[in-house]
């Protein structure tokens, strides 16, 4: 439990210095059109996300996941000094692209050590806590900027840059208090059929038949970005947007913990199709969405969607994964998500300039709910049970 303690406050101080920055980028960048955004939201995510099979494989290989997370947790603050001195749009993509590359870098490692470190009956519960630590140090940030914004004015956004450093630093340092078991790396000499192989084939058929929904709905899950633009278009001042995020998260946060909890008493299918039927839901919300109290509802909407979906996906691909290679497998889930988010938010942002917001919106909506149903009639009730 101390090492799930320690990464849940590892991911609570990034979050808290990430999205001290992260709502305020689509707005840095509106007059460069929300195809500039999902470019790089898009590009940066799906180039980063290939780095998360094989940093979760090298892993896997190594048996050294700490030093893998303490690199990719590193470049975010790498990366926040580049944003302090970017003039352009180009100059945001470069920090984006180092960010993720580190998010990349870390996330199936740490991953694998939540995993490892939750006990076979308590994927969801250890995920959950992950997931809520994570979302409620994002809130902090959020609101942390918005304080800031009151006070230093909205058109300068360097001294919240600045100020998320502080954070990211922090949870660097924490860390390194992590105690790994440590266990002799793969050998070279061993036959092949003994080593975990990075194998789309070897992986449980179950794992497979969720990876493919998951991708299925990924393609439509654009970036939050657009939701953040979208609010900003319907006249929401910018420290408002940054209040309506702050809300996501915090709803988020407050039933993450819980959600894994009854993944774990119940299975997991029934609250990931609930959450693929919410986000749809959602989204054609935002299609027709024209009052501050319809985007307040939205946007508590999308923070269940949040807790219902993001520690579960990971839980059910923990339990189904093989103990030798659960690295690889929760590589091949981040790679999948991430992969998918370039063509959805290139989707999202050019729909949206050719024929507005409310047909990109409504699309995007229409396939997750497909995607939901997809998810309920494939997954057996016994594979989305943990075991």
């Amino acid at each position: 439990m101390t090492n799930i303690w320690i990464l849940g406050l590892v991911s609570f101080f990034t979050d808290m210095g990430t999205y001290m920055v992260t709502p305020l980028i689509p707005i840095l960048l509106a007059s460069s059109g929300p195809f500039i955004i999902g470019m790089i939201d898009g590009l940066s995510e799906s180039l980063a996300s290939i780095l998360k099979l094989f940093s979760g494989r090298r892993s896997d290989r190594l048996k050294n996941r700490k030093g893998l997370a303490i690199v990719g947790y590193g470049l975010s603050g790498v990366g926040r000094v580049l944003l302090l001195i970017s003039s352009s749009w180009i100059g945001v993509f470069i920090w984006k692209l180092i960010d993720r590359t580190g998010k990349g870098i870390r996330t199936a490692p740490r991953d694998a050590l939540i995993s490892e470190s939750g006990g076979k009956k308590k994927q969801g519960r250890a995920f959950g806590f992950h997931q809520m630590m994570d979302m409620l140090g994002a809130s902090i940030g959020i609101g942390a900027a918005y304080l800031i914004l009151r006070v230093n004015g909205e058109q300068d956004l360097k001294d919240v840059f600045l100020y998320s450093l502080i954070p990211v630093i922090i949870g660097w340092v924490l860390l390194w208090g992590i105690k790994e078991k440590k266990n002799e790396p793969e050998k070279k000499d061993l036959p092949a059929a003994a080593k975990p192989k990075l194998d789309w084939k070897r992986l449980n058929p179950n794992v497979k038949k969720l990876m493919v929904i998951v991708f299925l709905f990924t393609i439509v899950n654009s970036s939050n970005s657009f939701l953040l633009l979208r609010a900003a278009d319907l006249g929401i001042s910018t420290a408002n947007v940054l209040l309506l995020y702050l809300l996501f998260h915090l709803v988020a946060s407050s039933f993450s913990y819980v959600s894994g909890v009854l993944s774990d008493r119940f299975g997991r299918r029934i609250l990931l199709t609930a959450g693929y039927g919410l986000y749809g839901i959602v989204y054609i919300g935002f299609a027709e969405v024209n009052t501050t109290i319809g985007l307040i509802i939205l946007f508590m909407l999308y923070g269940l969607y949040s807790a219902f979906t993001k520690g579960v996906e990971k839980a059910l691909v923990a339990d189904l994964a093989n103990p030798e290679s659960k690295g690889t497998a929760l590589g091949f889930y981040a790679m999948i998500t991430g992969i998918g988010l370039f063509p959805a938010s290139l989707l999202t942002g050019w729909l949206w300039q050719l024929f507005g917001a409310e047909v990109s919106f409504f699309i995007n909506g229409i396939i997750a709910i497909i995607a939901s149903i997809m998810l309920f009639r494939t997954l057996s009730f016994s594979a989305s049970k943990s075991t």
